[in-house]
């Protein structure tokens, strides 16, 4: 089992960058591949971007693609998202998840681990 508690998040205006943190502890963190989420205020939980045990392989969705960046530290157990070009749209709670897929997994339901979440809000 593995514990997940997010950090960074903030309100900021568009075009600005935030930098989340998701420190893991409780298990083997290379034993999971991550994923993050984010659902806005009425929303369904969507994917953002997932990257692999060992930090080699990531995906984003295509509406991130270019501005978000995933990254991991298995030394530290951590799982950084770098949120560059904010736009309003990206504003949400966003989500890091722990999975035993090894490959790109863009489903909630294929994550067991959860984080409580960190508010990320862009102005306009």
């Amino acid at each position: 089992q593995v514990q997940l508690v997010e950090s960074g998040g903030g309100l900021v205006q568009a075009g600005d960058s935030l930098r989340l943190s998701c420190a893991a502890s409780g298990s083997t963190f290379s034993s999971y591949a991550m994923g993050w989420f984010r659902q806005a205020p009425g929303k369904e939980r969507d994917f953002v971007c997932f990257i692999s045990k060992s930090g080699d392989f990531a995906y984003y969705a295509d509406s991130v693609k270019g501005r978000f960046t995933i990254s991991r530290d298995n030394a530290k157990s951590t799982v950084t998202l770098q949120l560059n070009s904010l736009k309003p749209e990206d504003t949400a709670a966003y989500y890091c998840a722990a999975t035993l897929y090894t490959s790109s997994v863009i489903l909630a339901t294929q994550y067991a681990y959860w984080g409580q979440g960190t508010q990320v809000t862009v102005s306009s």
